[in-house]
Formats: structure tokens, sequence, C-alpha cells
């Protein structure tokens, strides 16, 4: 496979964007396009924090992530007319929940609670790992303004974060699958890194197969 179907080397990312402060409402937001993959991501804090964390001073994040109805083809039915979150779902929001707070000092938080929203607005592969990259981005710049309006002391992102998928597609090692080639993988695998190139979260899974630790060991080389 010398060319991917959308004309990539089996090493290359989508083409990556990002729009800053995309809606006004949140603390922050960006709107991230990885190719066809779109994801609206907003942070705002809240007063107070789950019981588990009260009275220890520290803060908490929790994420929520969603894909919209129009996202898929077919059309992806609204989860709240089903009365519950999918599996996937729920298993989603805690990989990015607890891929961020890897990252974050808590304690410089107080007693808040951080939540970040995460809505697929067009899913073409890779919608949890952009959630995560776009998640980190807007983490950013909402604990830049509150150091800026609010008079935070001390910024809670100790480095950035950010996400890929890997995979194994007809044979080929490819970095960052997109729908077509996530459906027909032998192996796919979701990578967490940070800025230093510490590994946060490693998710992956033989579809076909059982596969080889060297396949994991290039995986991982190919998403760093």
């Amino acid at each position: 496979m010398e060319l991917r179907n959308d004309g990539r080397k089996r090493d290359q990312l989508r083409p990556i964007t990002m729009e800053l402060g995309f809606v006004d409402t949140p603390l922050a937001s960006v709107l991230y396009k990885q190719g066809s993959t779109i994801v609206l991501a907003a942070m705002d804090v809240t007063e107070g924090v789950p019981y588990h964390v009260k009275g220890t001073g520290a803060g908490w994040l929790t994420a929520e992530y969603a894909l919209l109805p129009s996202s898929t083809r077919p059309r992806a039915p609204r989860e709240a007319r089903r009365g519950r979150q999918t599996g996937r779902t729920i298993e989603i929001q805690r990989i990015i929940g607890r891929s961020l707070r890897s990252v974050i000092n808590l304690n410089a938080v107080g007693e808040r609670t951080i939540v970040l929203d995460c809505d697929v607005l067009q899913a073409d592969g890779g919608t949890r790992t952009a959630s995560i990259t776009a998640a980190c981005v807007a983490f950013a710049m909402g604990c830049h303004r509150l150091m800026m309006e609010e008079g935070w002391e001390e910024n809670p992102l100790r480095e950035f974060l950010t996400g890929v998928s890997v995979g194994i597609v007809q044979g080929e090692l490819l970095l960052d699958l997109n729908y077509n080639e996530d459906s027909m993988a032998q192996v796919d695998m979701n990578v967490g890194i940070t800025a230093s190139g510490q590994l946060v979260e490693v998710q992956g899974t033989g579809e076909a197969r059982p596969f080889p630790r060297e396949h994991l060991n290039q995986l991982l080389d190919l998403a760093h």
C-alpha cells in the first residue's frame, strides 16, 4: 500500500485545523478538524466537586462526549431519546477525562469541577483521539483566561496532551485511520501522548486475530 484511499502516506496525519473561540458561551471553545472528523470542544468550571473529592481542597475534571445525530451516515439516534448513554459513549468520556487528569494539577483548581464537552459534528474515524486533543486545547485556553481575568495564580495544565489512532490495515501499519481504514483494520489502537513523549493512554485491540509484541512496539513508534 503506497498511498491510502485519501492519498496520504502510511505515516502521514490528516490535515488539522483549529478555530479557537468558535462559540462564545463557554469559558473556552475550539472547533477541531482532523481530515473529515470535526469536534467541538468546550470548557467550563463549576463550583464544588464530587463527593469522593470533597474536603480535600483539590478540584476535579470530568468530560462529556456525544455524537451528533447528523455526524454519521446512517444517522446516529440521539441518546437522550433512548433514555441512556451507550457503553461506547461512557467508555470514551472516561478515556477523555482520565487522560486530561493525568496532565493537570488538580490541587491548583481548588474545590471546583472542570467540565469538558466534546461534541462530534462529523465522524470519519479517530473521534476519541481528536476529542482528547481538542479538549486539551480548550482547557489550555480556559486556564489562560482564568489566570488573566479571574486571578488564578497557577496554571493547572502541567503539560500538553494529544491523541492519535494507529492500526494495521491489509498488513500495513498506518497512522491516523479514517473510517474506511478503521472499519477493516486487523489491529486498531488509540494512543494518548504528552508533549514530552510520555504515554497516557494505550488502547489496542486485535480485531481479526492476535498480534505479536513487535507490532505493538512498531505501532507505538508510529504514534509517537
